[in-house]
């Protein structure tokens, strides 16, 4: 049975990276709201409490109910964490006098062996707050400090409960992943058993016993996610998954025949369905880029109900949502979270459709999709395949949608994917894309004047999309992508790149 560690969220923006450095170590680990934790944690062997945006001296403080973890099982309360149990513990936490906001230095106190090994003095961390514990909480013993910070590190005598109020899961912690390891594995006692052929196993079981006998079916796309789910399901059930993948006149270009080239091989039930003037005729006229979401995603609905009563007694529809998108339409708060775009594919579906939902990649972050693909044999070139946005061009065409538009991005991106991978920068990009905008500039062609459209190029290096920076492609590449763009592809006259990082940006412009 998988051991698994519980993070209760308060609302941090780092709470996902506690996940994704619990997961690097091997271990399986959920994320809930703190105020919606699951009814039954007895499946639980450690728990972490995260950092959050609010002071636990504000009245509207998110105030956990810890009785079932709290001295029953091994706790780390991290930053919020780490002042929720001072604050209302015995302990005190006022304002910061100066501002703990950076990098800092540990020294380590002579008991903090168990949580500290292996982390040398002077250790850099992370800080993020404007609190600080002027007073341990009851039964506590410091374990480290910092220059500015007298409590950075403690434990409560009695129980295996630390707590620090520095980020370890953050890039900044040197030793945070030992720390981590410290308590997870030599503390905890939580065993490493969470690798992609485990993951294999275990879901390939568990969706022989959910679906039985009982059809599904799955709309491909063409990237990762859609096809490692659909190798597990087909492992999992055989002849009675049917893969549908969908032209919406909205890819890139050829990407319709040579996506169906690419699953002869494996073995897939696949249809292809070209649906192209259905979808740019739902877009007709509109530039609202949750309108264009929305049409989108009506229309597909439109034609899977379509394909899927040409298939008898179809029970299931599957899905390619990952972790990112569950943990994004989640609200840590217990209100409405900030919506920054819809999910295509995080939700229910319309009643009349009359399907439930499988989804076998919930659980895992973009990288574990890839190693999970690996284990199950996939290609190498389409495991490596850029994310692509679920609405394709219609997010990347800016304004309202056209067969004309559509046909200059299309150019517009293949010059530039083309050129990336000719010049071995394609592997070194986590995704790249071309913008089309809703502005004509002036250009001079020949000595004539021309007034045509501007096109931004976007590419960014992530992990796992949460959070992305801007790749410093070289001079020279670009100016050969701008020179080429401008040249061949009629309409265009000026080429801009994008230098925006998620935060503030997003990846997509829509």
């Amino acid at each position: 049975m998988q051991q698994n560690v519980l993070i209760l969220d308060f609302g941090s923006q780092y709470t996902q990276l506690i996940a994704r450095r619990v997961r690097e170590l091997n271990i399986y680990c959920e994320i809930h709201p703190y105020n919606n934790p699951p009814k039954d944690i007895s499946g639980f062997k450690a728990a972490i409490l995260s950092g959050s945006p609010f002071s636990v001296r504000a009245e509207d403080a998110p105030h956990p109910d810890l009785s079932e973890i709290r001295g029953k099982k091994p706790l780390l309360a991290v930053c919020y964490g780490a002042q929720y149990l001072a604050h209302f513990h015995g302990g005190k936490v006022e304002p910061s006098e100066t501002r703990e906001y950076g990098r800092a230095n540990l020294s380590i106190i002579k008991d903090a062996e168990a949580l500290f090994e292996n982390i040398t003095e002077n250790s850099q961390v992370w800080m993020s707050h404007s609190d600080t514990i002027k007073e341990l909480p009851t039964n506590a013993v410091r374990l480290a400090s910092t220059s500015d910070v007298l409590n950075a590190a403690y434990r409560i005598d009695g129980e295996e409960t630390f707590a620090i109020q520095f980020h370890p899961e953050v890039y900044h912690t040197s030793d945070g992943k030992q720390l981590l390891e410290n308590f997870l594995v030599n503390i905890a006692g939580v065993e490493q058993s969470w690798t992609p052929e485990a993951f294999v196993d275990m879901t390939v079981s568990e969706l022989k016993e959910k679906i039985g006998n009982d059809k599904v079916v799955l709309g491909l796309s063409g990237g990762v996610d859609s096809t490692v789910a659909a190798v597990l399901l087909h492992k999992a059930i055989g002849k009675n998954l049917y893969c549908i993948f969908v032209n919406n006149g909205l890819l890139r270009k050829n990407e319709f025949d040579s996506v169906l080239d690419q699953y002869k091989d494996m073995g897939l039930n696949v249809k292809g369905v070209d649906a192209s003037a259905r979808f740019l005729d739902a877009l007709a006229g509109i530039s609202d880029p949750e309108g264009k979401r929305k049409k989108i995603g009506n229309a597909f609905i439109e034609v899977f109900d379509d394909e899927a009563h040409q298939i008898q007694d179809v029970k299931f529809l599957a899905q390619g949502t990952i972790y990112p998108d569950v943990i994004e339409s989640v609200s840590a708060t217990g209100g409405p979270s900030a919506t920054i775009k819809s999910h295509h594919n995080v939700g229910g579906l319309p009643d009349f459709m009359k399907l439930k939902i499988v989804e076998p990649l919930r659980a895992l972050f973009k990288d574990e999709v890839r190693r999970v693909g690996a284990e199950l044999g996939i290609a190498k070139e389409l495991l490596g395949r850029h994310p692509f946005p679920g609405p394709g061009l219609a997010i990347r065409i800016l304004g309202d949608v056209t067969a004309e538009k559509v046909r200059i991005l299309q150019e517009v991106d293949a010059i530039f994917i083309n050129g990336l991978k000719e010049w071995m920068l394609y592997d070194k990009v986590w995704q790249a894309g071309a913008i089309l905008l809703p502005v004509n500039s002036v250009g001079v062609m020949g000595d004539e004047r021309t007034y045509e459209k501007v096109v931004a190029l976007r590419a960014v290096e992530s992990t796992d999309g949460m959070t992305a920076d801007w790749v410093n492609l070289p001079y020279e590449f670009l100016q050969k992508i701008s020179n080429t763009i401008i040249n061949k592809v009629k309409g265009v006259n000026r080429v801009v790149y994008d230098i925006s990082s998620k935060p503030p940006a997003t990846i997509e412009w829509e």
